[in-house]
């Protein structure tokens, strides 16, 4: 076997690594990858190029780019954060767990499009997020507001990547299938599926004590010192 080929993978954690524009690093991690397995520069450039046509279709997301950027102009962070802070029993926490429940089971069904961080994330969760947070610590600084941020988005990850691995028609799934089967082992979609449940409920789990533990964190650090 040919490992070669893997060092795709390094020059993708060296790219990322350095900070670099992460289409350029993916772009050249293949040309790598290809070079080492003896591909020749016109066959790469072919299958680059059919590479991008099957998979154009996750672009669309660039057309709902225009539609958040005239909502918030309209002021929907300002509405989302008002109606956040009259809803008196609304937490952060609350809130995040609220929203990586939906985030999953929507992805468990295949509807992976419903939600994101352009057009979800951005211009509502983390606005709504940061006056939930308010109510907790009413002196929330720039840096705890990028941590709330970073935070709605991490869920945002974490609800949609384990909860996809449930859909049976998802990609990783098929190639999970395909993997298996040329290395001799017959699993059915459905049986991958169902195994992925358990991992979904421990990454649900796990980061819903970690969203209760930073608002403990921003309670405490709200508290007046002795």
């Amino acid at each position: 076997m040919n490992y070669w080929p893997l060092l795709g993978v390094a020059a993708v954690v060296a790219g990322f690594a350095a900070r670099l524009n992460p289409m350029l690093v993916v772009v050249a991690a293949g040309f790598v990858s290809g070079f080492a397995a003896g591909l020749p520069l016109a066959d790469q450039l072919a299958l680059l190029g059919k590479s991008f046509v099957a998979t154009r279709a996750p672009l669309l997301i660039v057309l709902t780019l225009p539609v958040v950027g005239l909502l918030e102009h309209a002021g929907l962070r300002e509405h989302a954060q008002r109606w956040i802070a009259g809803l008196y029993y609304m937490s952060l926490s609350l809130l995040l767990i609220c929203y990586m429940a939906l985030r999953q089971i929507l992805g468990a069904l295949g509807l992976t499009s419903i939600g994101g961080h352009a057009q979800t994330v951005r211009p509502l969760i983390a606005p709504m997020a940061e006056a939930a947070a308010r109510k907790t610590a009413p002196g929330l600084d720039e840096l705890q507001r990028e941590r709330v941020r970073a935070l709605a988005a991490a869920t945002d990850n974490v609800g949609l990547f384990f909860g996809e691995d449930i859909f049976i028609a998802f990609g990783a799934v098929l190639l999970i299938q395909t993997f298996y089967t040329a290395n001799g082992i017959h699993l059915e979609p459905l049986s991958i599926a169902l195994w992925a449940i358990p991992t979904a409920i421990a990454a649900f789990v796990i980061h819903a004590l970690r969203i209760v533990v930073f608002q403990y964190g921003l309670k405490r650090s709200a508290e007046p010192r002795a």
